[in-house]
């Protein structure tokens, strides 16, 4: 019997003449719980009550300009004959690892401002920046990309996949079924915002759990990212995630080891100061 693909419109509703895509709203979605967890934590943390909301401000646009500079630096050869097409960030084209750098230099630049520690502020938002990873990704799955290598149906229902998710799955255009690797991702970080909750309870040296963060994520990306058909290269067949990814590992490890040596007098997670 011939099986009936019902496809998901990734345009939510219409503004007028405006299309509203799921994936946008997600991705709003996704800042907006992450902020109002993070705030409560920062609250709870002695952090000023209108510090993150500031932060936002400038972090939330600045990451969408450096995720849209990383992917047009990553696939330089589609815009070098047509740079007008750099700003169409409305077609398509940004990349986590960007709107990431560019978080942590904003934040990193802010706290600076606000003579708060970075670090400080960095273990309080680790698990908010997981939140929104979370949800972002499901803004992939609305639009059927970043997905990996083509499988059977068979394997999908195999991994106790609704249909609903099976049946996004399946690409027209190449007439196969495929990896969700939006998925992957997704629950892989659930998992790490688990880790990370928990990891406040231990009370770890100030830091700590922001590098976790950095190892955890960029394990799971680096494995992952091998499975995607759409990956960004630096050359040849470097992939440019997988490169970045390696250095979050060696940076939160390094840093850990570094600072659990040498960082005297030790404050912790919980020390409010």
């Amino acid at each position: 019997m011939d099986l009936i693909l019902l496809e998901i419109n990734p345009i939510a509703f219409h503004l007028g003449p405006i299309p509203v895509r799921w994936y946008g709203l997600l991705i709003v979605s996704g800042i907006i719980l992450a902020y109002f967890v993070g705030q409560r934590e920062a609250v709870k943390r002695g952090l000023p009550e209108d510090f993150l909301a500031d932060l936002l401000l400038w972090a939330v646009p600045i990451s969408i300009i450096c995720a849209r500079i990383y992917y047009v630096a990553m696939s330089w050869d589609a815009y070098r004959e047509t740079p007008s097409r750099i700003i169409e960030i409305w077609n398509g084209g940004i990349a986590i690892h960007g709107a990431l750098i560019g978080a942590f230099i904003t934040a990193y630049v802010f706290t600076r401002i606000k003579n708060i520690s970075f670090l400080r502020v960095a273990d309080i938002l680790a698990p908010s920046l997981l939140i929104g990873q979370i949800i972002g990704r499901w803004g992939n799955f609305m639009n059927q990309e970043a997905y990996g290598g083509p499988v059977s149906r068979t394997f999908l229902e195999n991994l106790m996949l609704p249909d609903w998710i099976i049946n996004q799955m399946y690409v027209a255009d190449l007439g196969t079924y495929v990896h969700p690797t939006f998925l992957y991702e997704s629950l892989w970080n659930v998992v790490g915002l688990i880790i990370l909750l928990v990891l406040r309870k231990v009370n770890l040296h100030r830091g700590e759990i922001f590098f976790s963060y950095l190892i955890w994520y960029s394990i799971g990306r680096f494995y992952i990212e091998s499975m995607r058909t759409d990956s960004l290269y630096l050359v040849g067949d470097l992939r440019s995630a997988q490169v970045v990814s390696i250095i979050g590992i060696v940076v939160g490890l390094g840093a850990i080891i570094y600072r659990r040596i040498k960082t005297k007098p030790v404050v912790n997670y919980l020390d409010n100061k």
